[in-house]
């Protein structure tokens, strides 16, 4: 089984960059993908982005298309979320989470992370 850190979360003002990482130990070669997925407070968890392990090919949500990019180092086992342009509705605790099919529903989760976007 994949087990999944998150770190990268901060304090930053709006317009600002930040980069997650999510860690990962354990059979990563069995993973389909990883996504990145975030909940503000009071809302639901949201998909952010997905990176295929294997083939490195990503999918984005609306929301966040052309400003955050994910990425992955098979070497390092580590998936990078690169944050641009922040706004406060960006405000969210951050979780990585993987699947082991793109039908599967994401059953591995790490702890978070705190992203907060101040204007």
């Amino acid at each position: 089984q994949v087990q999944l850190v998150e770190s990268g979360g901060g304090l930053v003002q709006a317009g600002d960059s930040l980069r997650l990482s999510c860690a990962a130990s354990g059979r990563t070669f069995s993973s389909y993908d990883m996504g990145w997925f975030r909940q503000a407070p009071g809302k639901e968890r949201d998909f952010v982005a997905a990176i295929t392990w294997s083939g490195g090919r990503t999918t984005y949500a609306d929301s966040v298309k052309g400003r955050f990019t994910i990425s992955r180092d098979k070497v390092a086992n580590t998936v990078y979320l690169q944050m641009n342009s922040l706004t406060p509705e960006d405000t969210a605790v951050y979780y990585c989470a993987s699947r082991y099919c793109s039908y599967c529903s994401y059953d591995k989760w790490g702890q978070g992370t705190q992203v907060t976007v101040s204007s």
